[in-house]
């Protein structure tokens, strides 16, 4: 199914399209352009994006219980409906071989689609009831969170065992997850206002306390050396040292209701991020310390997880708070 409903912005609120479209194309950074391409089943809430090997952007349909996939250089959609009633498909990312991974939030189930075939097949999880946020570690299984369980599941993809480590802090509601500069996979605890770090082949969970209490870490992402975790409920973003331990914050610059979810980092080094409560994209340079907000092309856009593909595209999944309206998948360029 091929959609033509492309909406683009590209009004940097800080400095002229004109300098910052040159000064950046020199540089090879993001200029900010922001394209969106509406779905094809309206209010399916898309959750999370994943880019395949071959650059095809696959993304969750919460609300329409499917699997979508998105073809840049066509610009075609193609949806798969998941297996079971309702499952609730949150998080996904896909393997070396194409395979897409995804967890089934609703379901206490993790799901795999082999795009090859359009086949699916499930895993029960042994008690996880609401798998989270899923990413591939260093030893090659599937790790993902489950929020409400208060958990963090190593899944070995090969003879489909899981192995389910409870987070140390009761009800800390563990979120983002990924794999760390330091060969530990570092997850986000939303409600205990704190990181964990677990070493691959270990059950040992270390928690590092952000700085401001009640921060509500939502998403992470590194940039090979740091940490950068989006600060939902502080308004801030944070940087975590793995090697010294050291945290350093900075208000967003849409202030404390400025709600910052998803989060990346461009190839140039650049840490983007979605202000949910302003409806704005913000690049934040680690050099000089200054943001950039980019507005979102529509109302009440909420980006709740983004990726970088091979090319230094960020690709975003969108939708509006109540998950019925702005259902996009979108790009920067």
């Amino acid at each position: 199914m091929t959609t033509d409903s492309d909406r683009v912005s590209f009004f940097p609120l800080r400095v002229s399209i004109l300098a910052l479209g040159l000064a950046l194309a020199a540089s090879g950074a993001l200029t900010g352009r922001i394209t969106e391409y509406v779905v094809p089943t309206p209010g399916s809430l898309p959750h999370d994006p994943a880019v395949d090997p071959a650059g095809r952007v696959w993304y969750t349909g919460q609300r329409a219980n499917l699997i979508g996939m998105f073809d840049p250089a066509s610009r075609n959609f193609e949806e798969f409906p998941v297996p079971t009633p309702d499952s609730g498909p949150h998080g996904l990312v896909a393997d070396s071989k194409g395979n897409i991974w995804f967890t089934e939030n609703s379901a206490g189930k993790i799901g795999r689609l082999d795009p090859h075939t359009g086949r699916f097949r499930e895993f029960k999880t042994p008690t996880a009831r609401d798998p989270h946020t899923p990413t591939f570690g260093p030893d090659g299984r599937l790790w993902f969170t489950a929020q409400q369980s208060n958990l963090v599941v190593r899944f070995n993809v090969e003879n489909f065992n899981m192995k389910e480590l409870t987070v140390p802090t009761p009800a800390a509601r563990p979120y983002g997850i990924i794999a760390g500069p330091d060969g530990r996979m570092w997850f986000c605890e939303l409600a205990a206002g704190k990181l964990g770090a677990i070493t691959p082949g270990s059950s040992h969970i270390d928690e590092y306390p952000t700085p401001t209490p009640d921060s509500g870490p939502r998403r992470l992402a590194t940039d090979g050396a740091y940490l950068w975790v989006s600060e939902y409920r502080a308004g801030k973003l944070a940087r975590f040292d793995p090697k010294t331990q050291e945290w350093k914050e900075w208000a967003s610059p849409s202030g404390p209701e400025s709600r910052p979810y998803g989060i990346a980092v461009a190839a140039d080094g650049g840490v983007w991020y979605n202000e949910a409560g302003a409806n704005k994209m913000v690049r934040f340079d680690p050099k000089t310390e200054s943001f950039e907000t980019f507005p979102m092309p529509s109302p009440k856009s909420v980006v709740r997880h983004m990726v970088r593909d091979a090319n230094g595209t960020l690709w975003l999944a969108v939708s509006g708070p109540s998950g019925t309206d702005n259902n996009q998948i979108a790009r920067i360029d």
